[in-house]
Order: structure tokens, then C-alpha cells, then sequence
């Protein structure tokens, strides 16, 4: 556990000073580890609350989350989340799903981003057609679903990139939410506190992890390396469980 803990508490750093919650690497780190795969999403959803409620805190005390365009991004995407909670997935389709979608969202970070002062390409005005998508996916699997729209985000020049940071916390927030809820109506409450007590470390090394890295992102963000090392970390986390399978 103490191993895993650090793996946790890294993890929350790099992703929080990039607006994300980290569940997808929670949940591969977890099933790397041989949890019951019945936990993983629960696991790393609650440690997906705790980082990204203080991202989200941190981006609106800076002023820098665009209110409008952010919570018609969540309207959209958290009843999706739901229903992606309620859907019922095997175990080797859950880490199949899991593993692909971590190298593909760690490739997706490896896009381009808009500078300050670029204009929004024409596909901007599209971009709330992922939102469902994302949502239903983030649910499935157990994570947010932040990670996929970033990098989405900035690849249309949607806002610029502390925005899109504060956007990606605030859709993590709400999808956990409502995936989590999903995942409880599906496999019972007791599942809750099952996972609660089996991550109880986990939680606390992210809660410390968040912290750190939503401060870097709102004061400090050395954007790029920050980016770079996220990206690295998602895909080898994503290969190493799609070989495990």
C-alpha cells in the first residue's frame, strides 16, 4: 500500500496541475496492483472528487473558469456519466476500455495547444457535441472524462489554456458525481463504503498530491513539462494494463 499511496499521491500532482483528476490512472494503477475491479472505479472516482473540488476551488477563487461555456460542457456530459455508471461491463471489456482509452488520451495530450491570443477555430463552436460522449465514457470506466476533453479543447483553440484547465476540473467534478452514483445504483451502496475503506490511504495521498499541483497550475504551470510527463506516465500505465490483460 505504501508504494501505491506515492504512485497516488505523483499522480494527483502532475494531473491537478493540469486540471485533471487523475481516475483513469487511478483505477489502472489499482488494477495493476490486482484490486477487485468491482472497487476500481469507485476508488478512483472518490480520489477524482477530492483533487478536482480543489482545482475547482482554486480556478474560480483565480478567476479564470469561463462560467458559460463550462457549464453548458457539464449539462450536457453528466447525465451521460450516469448512464454510463448504470452500464453494466465485463471485467476484461472494463480494463480493455480502461487501457485504450488511457494511451489514447495520453497521445491526445501530446497535441498542440492554443497560446493566449489565438482566435477559436470554427470547430470551437462544435465542441459541446463531445460532451455526451466523454460523459457516457468517463461513467463506464470510472473517471472523469476531463482527460479526453482537454486535449480536445485546445486543439479547436476553444479558450485559452488556463480556461480550458479550469473547464476540464469543473467536468471532472460533476461527471464523478454523477458516475458515481451510477456505479453505486448499479452494484449496491455497499460498494461505497467498501471502497472508501480499502482507499482510505489512496484518498489521503491524493488529497495532498491535488493540492500541490492545482496550487502549480493556477500560480506556477510550467505548462509543457507539466504536460509531457502527464502524457508519458498515461500511456505507460495504459500499455502496461493493455499487456496485463
Amino acid at each position: 500500500m505504501p508504494v501505491l499511496a506515492a504512485a497516488f499521491f505523483v499522480t494527483a500532482i502532475l494531473y491537478a496541475s493540469v486540471g485533471f483528476g487523475g481516475g483513469s490512472t487511478y483505477s489502472a494503477l489499482l488494477a495493476l496492483a490486482g484490486a477487485d475491479y468491482l472497487l476500481l472505479p469507485v476508488v478512483a472516482l472518490l480520489c477524482n472528487l477530492v483533487v478536482v473540488a480543489g482545482s475547482t476551488v482554486r480556478f474560480a477563487r483565480a478567476r479564470v473558469t469561463p462560467w458559460r461555456g463550462a457549464l453548458g460542457l457539464v449539462a450536457l456530459g453528466a447525465p451521460a456519466a450516469f448512464l454510463g455508471g448504470l452500464t453494466p461491463i465485463g471485467e476484461r471489456a472494463f480494463f480493455t476500455v480502461l487501457g485504450a482509452s488511457l494511451v489514447f488520451a495520453g497521445f491526445a495530450l501530446f497535441l498542440p495547444t492554443a497560446g493566449r491570443d489565438d482566435e477559436p477555430a470554427r470547430a470551437a463552436r462544435f465542441a459541446w457535441l463531445a460532451a455526451a460522449p466523454l460523459g457516457y465514457l468517463a461513467g463506464l470506466v470510472g473517471i472523469g472524462g476531463g482527460i479526453f476533453l482537454a486535449p480536445l479543447l485546445h486543439l479547436v483553440r476553444w479558450r485559452e489554456a488556463r480556461a480550458i484547465a479550469a473547464t476540464a476540473s469543473l467536468f471532472i467534478l460533476v461527471n464523478s458525481l454523477f458516475g458515481l452514483a451510477g456505479q453505486l445504483l448499479k452494484s449496491g451502496s455497499g460498494l461505497l463504503s467498501a471502497a472508501a475503506e480499502f482507499g482510505l490511504p489512496l484518498i489521503i495521498a491524493v488529497v495532498v498530491g491535488g493540492q500541490i499541483g492545482s496550487l502549480l497550475a493556477v500560480k506556477f504551470m510550467p505548462k509543457r513539462v507539466i504536460r509531457m510527463a502527464t502524457a508519458a506516465l498515461t500511456i505507460l500505465v495504459g500499455g502496461r494494463l493493455l499487456l496485463a490483460i
